[in-house]
């Protein structure tokens, strides 16, 4: 036993003077972050991406006792929609065009490595400039970047230890999620869905970048799900996969969510388009889908199934139950038991929805209205139509948080329609929008408030308040133990609220737009709360929602703690 432990010593010197972290190397490290208050090392704060913080320092009654204890730029004017990671008193941020390591405590930059792009990148960039965060073990850090590659990175100085090519930016595939790490294994999506790029799901060796498999969400003739599509529709069919999956280690499963399909125009692809608008559960070692659960078949409306997957165990008919939960951008909040991809609930959460009337608990499928009906077998259209949610959504990719001890889970929604016409449209010689269809503006509710931040019961399907806001918040959120939950605006503040009740305890305003992920962490007895500020979104861009028109651009990190 003695010397077991003089080993294992020794091997951890090793590693920290290789740079790497004692608190993630391994992956039982990667497994237990949930529960580690010191160190956020995966992506949602947990493989499950509960987003949820134990710490009880910062609650409703104190938080409005928070003070910036640092600010840092980033040197940045793109999307900052990225999570940090905390190891070791080091966050570590992906943007667009670089990776940082900052000092927590101090807020000074440790190191910033740039990533080295084409010249000529924006002229095929599909979906976004932006980098929403990274991937961390035994000493490396994996990020992608928009030109469609994967690269490990030494943590200690951010040199570069291998890159690989995920696919060719100049056919339209690029990459913004983070990695994750999952069975041994890196997983990455793909981006490229609004160009028809065909999607997929990669698998990489974690030490030397080879591509250990490799899955197609769009089928091949003879593949299962080929015969949901029209002849030789696959090749340019879309199903992009472009947010991070969830991992649960006991079922040994990766659950990932697929796009849109390619064009948009529903009667073009034909049937059901499988696996777009989709959940896949897969095995990280190989790829292989052991279930699919389709949330919206056909697509009809850009609703994607990319939204977060969040896991917990809940007492679902009274019997408790591995459940994966979405709140789709359909409109719909889905919870699956996650072992075999049954449908459990299925409830509307957003203001407005005119697309389907309700879900079908037998079949798992939507039940259309005459709208939708007509628009799965028209392949063009002389007048436009008003669809709600529109294509942002009823919820966008922001993701929720998750409180276990409570069971609710939180999370900002979008209440805009729009308005569509569909066409015919040839596929583009050249990567460019793929949407067979003509846009004719998105239309804001009659109350003017265009979104809301919801509590949502997931076990009794309801409900249980909401704040509404003139504009969508486009952060994610983290909520704690302390009963306070973190979430940022558009306009620029980062806000708290009471967990019970919803009410507005906090702000501050950060100089620009949040489109970032909060996380909140613990140091020397101390809780703090760091998030991104910066933002450059699609929404402020297409929206035109007159809240944003003065907003800045410029990106920034910025930490709290309750002041002495």
């Amino acid at each position: 036993m003695k010397q077991r432990t003089l080993a294992n010593t020794a091997i951890g010197l090793v590693l920290l003077l290789a740079g790497g972290s004692a608190a993630a190397q391994s992956l039982a490290d990667l497994r237990n972050d949930a529960a580690t208050a010191g160190d956020v090392t995966t992506y949602g704060m947990g493989w499950g991406q509960q987003r949820f913080a134990a710490g009880k320092q910062i609650d409703a009654k104190n938080v409005d006792k928070l003070v910036p204890i640092w600010n840092l730029s980033l040197n940045h004017s793109a999307n900052a929609s990225t999570q940090p990671l905390l190891i070791d008193g080091v966050l570590y941020l992906t943007t667009h065009d670089a990776t940082v390591a900052v000092d927590a405590m101090t807020g000074r930059q440790k190191w910033r490595v740039p990533v080295e792009l084409p010249p000529d990148i924006t002229a095929y960039l599909c979906c976004g400039t932006q980098s929403r965060g990274a991937a961390v073990l035994d000493g490396v850090l994996y990020r992608t970047t928009i030109d469609a590659r994967v690269m490990a990175m030494n943590a200690k100085d951010g040199k570069t230890l291998w890159t690989a090519k995920a696919a060719d930016y100049k056919q339209g595939y690029s990459l913004t999620l983070a990695p994750l790490v999952a069975g041994g294994v890196l997983i990455t999506g793909i981006s490229g869905g609004e160009y028809g790029a065909r999607g997929f799901i990669n698998g990489w060796d974690l030490k030397t970048g080879e591509k250990k498999w490799h899955r197609w969400t769009v089928p091949a003739p003879g593949e299962k799900g080929s015969e949901t599509w029209a002849p030789e529709r696959y090749k340019d069919g879309g199903g992009p996969t472009w947010l991070t999956g969830t991992y649960d280690p006991d079922l040994d499963l990766v659950y990932w969510g697929v796009g849109n399909g390619g064009p948009w125009n529903p009667a073009t692809r034909g049937g059901d388009s499988l696996y777009i608008g989709s959940v896949l559960a897969l095995r990280p070692a190989t790829g292989e889908i052991v279930w699919h659960y389709q949330f919206s078949p056909g697509d009809p409306y850009d609703y994607d199934g990319t939204n977060e997957l969040v896991l917990a165990d809940l007492p679902m008919a009274g019997k408790k139950t591995k459940a994966l939960m979405q709140a789709n951008r359909n409109g719909f909040f889905y919870v699956l038991d996650r072992s075999n991809g049954k449908l459990l609930s299925a409830q509307p959460f957003a203001k407005k929805i005119n697309w389907a009337s309700g879900i079908d608990m037998a079949s798992g499928r939507p039940i259309d209205t005459p709208m939708t009906a007509t628009v799965r077998k028209t392949e063009s259209m002389p007048d436009f139509i008003e669809v709600w949610p529109s294509a942002f959504g009823g919820k966008n990719w922001m993701p929720m948080s998750f409180d276990p001890t409570r069971r609710v889970a939180y999370f900002n929604t979008v209440n805009v329609g729009m308005k569509i016409k569909y066409v015919k449209q040839e596929r583009p010689k050249q990567p460019t929008w793929y949407l067979g269809l003509e846009l004719g503006g998105f239309v804001a509710p009659e109350d003017g408030q265009r979104g809301s931040l919801v509590a949502w019961d997931p076990v009794a399907g309801k409900k249980l308040w909401d704040v509404p806001s003139k504009s969508p918040n486009w952060a994610g959120v983290v909520s704690t133990a302390g009963g306070v939950l973190f979430t940022g605006a558009q306009t620029g503040e980062f806000m708290a609220f009471d967990a019970a009740s919803g009410k507005k305890l906090w702000q501050f305003q950060t100089g620009s737009g949040i489109s970032g992920l909060p996380i909140v962490w613990e140091r020397g007895g101390k809780q703090y709360v760091t998030v991104t500020s910066g933002a450059a979104t699609v929404y402020g861009a297409l929206a035109g929602d007159p809240e944003l028109a003065n907003v800045s651009p410029g990106s920034s990190l910025w930490t709290f703690a309750l002041r002495e």
